[in-house]
């Protein structure tokens, strides 16, 4: 598993990328079908444009991507929120995932239960 992180009209230094290393890293906790992270830091110079720090998130699975993006005033907030989105994000994929594999939810007590409470009604 790797994470890479790049920038756009900003320079990558290493405490920001070890800041999102750690930050963003802990999603392997929730799921451990991901095989890879990318990270893509950017930055708006418009001076009128609000939430001028951009952070995206692409986490490669093996049955799939979850995508993420946010954007705040600060690199560090915009860092924070997107790593609470993105494991939101990655624990509902974990749920869809095993979700369907589940079995039924009748189980054979049930059924014989059910086929009890039939044979009562028709005596």
């Amino acid at each position: 598993m790797y994470i890479h992180v790049t920038g756009k009209n900003i320079e990558i230094t290493d405490a920001i990328k070890a800041y999102v290393k750690e930050k963003v890293g802990k999603v392997v906790e929730y799921y451990d079908q991901i095989t890879g992270i990318d990270v893509v830091l950017s930055v708006i110079k418009n001076p009128a444009a609000t939430g001028k720090h951009i952070a995206e998130v692409s986490c490669k699975t093996n049955s799939g991507v979850i995508r993420c993006e946010e954007s705040a005033d600060s690199m560090y907030e915009s860092i924070d929120l997107l790593a609470e989105k993105t494991a939101r994000q990655v624990k509902k994929f974990k749920d869809k995932a095993l979700g369907s594999d589940k079995a039924s939810i009748r189980t054979p007590e049930l059924e014989e239960a059910a086929e009890v409470d039939e044979e009562v009604l028709e005596s």
